[in-house]
């Protein structure tokens, strides 16, 4: 098993190898929570000039690829937070009157689903989580997970199994209207 990225007094040639190394990655990391890629490349470049400016103050037994992973998803879940606290004070009008087509309630169905998972990934603990998404967002095999976060195979699946059992618990109520709905359609 490979051994972590560690980092003993990061120095300007190991942080730009660092940057080269990780930044596309980070990006399309970033790009699945903001959708968008230049707001993903600046929350990027925002958490490597926060790496290079704490860079003395980091703890030397701290995966790099770790760190930089939650450190993205942070700032992108930051971000996410503070837009819409923005919208809701800029675009704050009264709805009482406006009437919406079901292509509008599939979109706030959307909407409610998405904000729920993000509520059940963010009570996860942050290994647990963290295995999550790079599993379903990063398409990441167990066994290039444990490697590339220095833990066993079957911790990884122990994590898994944690994550999609806190899912389901959370989302129950959305897996019962899609087998109503199912057999719905099935009867009819």
């Amino acid at each position: 098993m490979a051994a972590p990225e560690r980092h003993t007094g990061l120095d300007k040639p190991a942080f730009e190898g660092l940057f080269r190394s990780h930044f596309d990655h980070l990006c399309r990391f970033a790009t699945q929570y903001v959708s968008d890629t230049d707001t993903a490349q600046d929350l990027c470049q925002k958490v490597f000039i926060r790496l290079w400016e704490k860079r003395e103050e980091m703890d030397p037994k701290q995966s790099i690829k770790s760190y930089l992973f939650t450190s993205v998803k942070n700032r992108c879940l930051n971000y996410l937070r503070d837009q819409k606290k923005y919208r809701s004070q800029v675009l704050d009008l009264d709805c009482g009157d406006i009437e919406f087509g079901y292509e509008d309630e599939e979109a706030f169905a959307e909407a409610d689903l998405k904000d729920r998972i993000e509520k059940a990934l963010s009570s996860l603990p942050e290994k647990c989580r963290l295995v999550f998404e790079m599993s379903r967002f990063q398409d990441l095999k167990y066994k290039e997970i444990a490697t590339e976060l220095d833990i066993s195979q079957k911790t990884v699946e122990a994590h898994m199994s944690k994550a999609l059992k806190s899912l389901r618990s959370e989302l129950q109520d959305y897996l019962i209207l899609v087998l109503m709905i199912g057999l719905w359609l099935l009867i009819k």
